[in-house]
């Protein structure tokens, strides 16, 4: 089956369902980004220098591409519009392949020479609300390449089990911190090249003052790329008001 790694490279159109957000995304204001999480590596731990299609040290290219190599062989053909830009790549990441298709709009915009922080975000009553502040890096040199997600940054969902980068065998322990009343935590597991999640979990009943949560996600087949756990929680204004992902390596 082709995977949508491939698809986004070859393609002018984000590989998402619905509208793209009719706001300009580099209007929007930045607020500051202080992971908690470990949806990526906190920062300090590796320089965000990106050249010829690699990526930091410790940093793992959940998606669109698998790696450099990917990033090289699509080059001949020309980047995808869409994924040139962080906004639209970053929301592309959470509708296509998350497939969490209410949100639907950049919330917030943070960039920094090859380093992005993208909030993603819906429209509810009292305004917008960011559900997750997706973290990218340019893949590609002189600043002219894609971007590649590689994590979320945690605030009051927090995903820290498995540890991003761990290699987990299933059935895997899925767990970390929220704030929050009456939650319902649901979790998959997503491969690149897979057209159905590998395991998918729901719902375990979550909520208060920075507590912790935990749950089982048992999954079939083979983890032989780098895959995501996405856990998420809604229902009260949304389907899907706030979301934390994490990386593990085949």
């Amino acid at each position: 089956m082709l995977g949508l790694a491939l698809v986004a490279g070859c393609s002018d159109d984000p590989p998402e369902a619905g509208p793209a957000p009719d706001t300009d995304p580099s209007s929007q204001s930045v607020p500051p980004a202080t992971p908690t999480g470990s949806g990526s590596p906190s920062p300090g731990t590796a320089s965000p220098d990106v050249r010829g299609g690699t990526l930091p040290a410790g940093y793992l290219p959940l998606w669109p591409f698998s790696g450099p190599d990917e990033v090289r062989s699509v080059r001949p053909n020309g980047y995808a519009s869409w994924n040139l830009d962080a906004g639209r790549t970053a929301l592309s990441f959470t509708r296509s392949y998350l497939g969490f298709t209410s949100i639907d709009r950049v919330t917030s915009r943070s960039e920094k020479g090859n380093e992005a922080r993208i909030g993603v975000g819906y429209k509810a009553e009292g305004g917008e609300h960011t559900a997750a502040v997706v973290h990218l890096f340019r893949m590609g040199e002189g600043g002219s390449g894609p971007w590649e997600v590689v994590g979320t940054d945690d605030t009051t969902l927090s995903l820290t089990t498995p540890a991003y980068g761990g290699r987990p065998a299933t059935p895997v322990t899925v767990g970390g911190r929220i704030t929050g009343v009456d939650e319902s935590l649901q979790a998959k597991l997503l491969h690149p090249r897979a057209g159905e999640p590998l395991g998918e979990h729901c719902c375990t009943p979550a909520g208060g003052q920075d507590t912790r949560w935990k749950l089982t996600l048992p999954y079939e087949g083979e983890v032989e790329e780098v895959a995501t756990i996405v856990v998420w929680t809604g229902g009260h204004v949304a389907d899907v008001e706030r979301f934390a992902v994490t990386g593990i390596r085949p």
